[in-house]
């Protein structure tokens, strides 16, 4: 239960008296709560980590970016401070329905409308942010493939080595993950991605309304957002063809997604352990 000394702090930041405090399931990383005014619904994220107010400071400017586009919604943010221990964040409470077939179909055409909305002329993000718990460096790159590279390849591999996850002999060099990168990516401009979407990080408010959650953004190629998303499962047809009204196919699709997929592996090979480790070596070996 959330501490009673928070719950005054937030009362007293926005002005209400909370009448009703329940906790969420779902997240793997934080404490989650929904918060009930008389008015007004909030959903509160409480984490005690030492770095919880800069992950949280990172989500709150991922939800900014998307929300600056104009093109697909997501919470509004309240609060976002820190602890003595951690750190909370206090959003707007959006409440979910189940997703529907023109839910979906709505979800692909403004996940494309994001896409197509690039205002950067480098690969990257102004700060660092995180990946589930795990740092994302994002300094700028002009050149995709590098930057897929350098700041997404590359260090989940090193903390794999570093952790014992993976050895040696499993991890290709650098040089031979940028020239296989060079082959198939294309020749792209940034677009701002959402960074980590899959099924829990998108809502269908009860209105229909496509909401995007937990963000890990950056400008990139917009197909990394469809490859994570079918990484577990995943969202139905009418997604997919409703996005790619948008996006002409270009060739290479089903190796590029398996090389954006394995950034999502390690990251769940880090995270979580070796049951991803198969699904790595697979990809490694085939491309690498």
């Amino acid at each position: 239960m959330m501490d009673i000394n928070l719950k005054k702090h937030i009362e007293y930041l926005l002005c209400i008296k909370i009448q009703t405090m329940q906790s969420v399931s779902g997240g793997d990383i934080s404490e989650a709560y929904h918060l009930q005014s008389e008015t007004e619904r909030f959903f509160c994220k409480v984490n005690h980590g030492s770095n919880a107010h800069d992950m949280f400071k990172a989500e709150k400017a991922g939800l900014v970016a998307i929300a600056n586009t104009k093109t697909i919604a997501v919470p509004r943010v309240f609060l976002c401070e820190a602890l003595d221990t951690g750190a909370f964040l206090v959003m707007e409470y959006i409440e979910p329905k189940r997703p529907m077939e023109p839910d979906f179909e709505q979800l692909g055409h403004q996940l494309a409308g994001l896409h197509l909305n690039g205002t950067s002329d480098a690969f990257g993000f102004s700060i660092p942010n995180f990946i589930g718990s795990l740092p994302q460096s994002n300094s700028a790159h002009s050149n995709w493939p590098a930057f897929y590279v350098q700041e997404r390849l590359v260090p989940q591999l090193k903390l794999a080595k570093e952790s014992g996850k993976l050895d040696d002999s499993e991890i290709p060099v650098e040089d031979k993950l940028l020239k296989t990168c060079q082959n198939l990516f294309p020749n792209t401009k940034p677009s701002l991605v959402h960074g980590d979407l899959w099924s829990g990080n998108y809502l269908i408010s009860t209105n229909g309304t496509p909401y995007l959650i937990d963000p890990a953004v950056y400008y990139g190629h917009h197909e990394v957002d469809l490859a994570m998303t079918r990484l577990f499962g995943g969202f139905g047809a009418s997604f997919y063809n409703a996005y790619q009204e948008h996006f002409a196919p270009i060739g290479n699709e089903k190796e590029r997604t398996d090389i954006y997929q394995l950034y999502y592996l390690l990251v769940h090979l880090n995270l979580f352990g070796n049951s991803y480790k198969a699904s790595i070596t697979e990809i490694l070996q085939r491309y690498f």
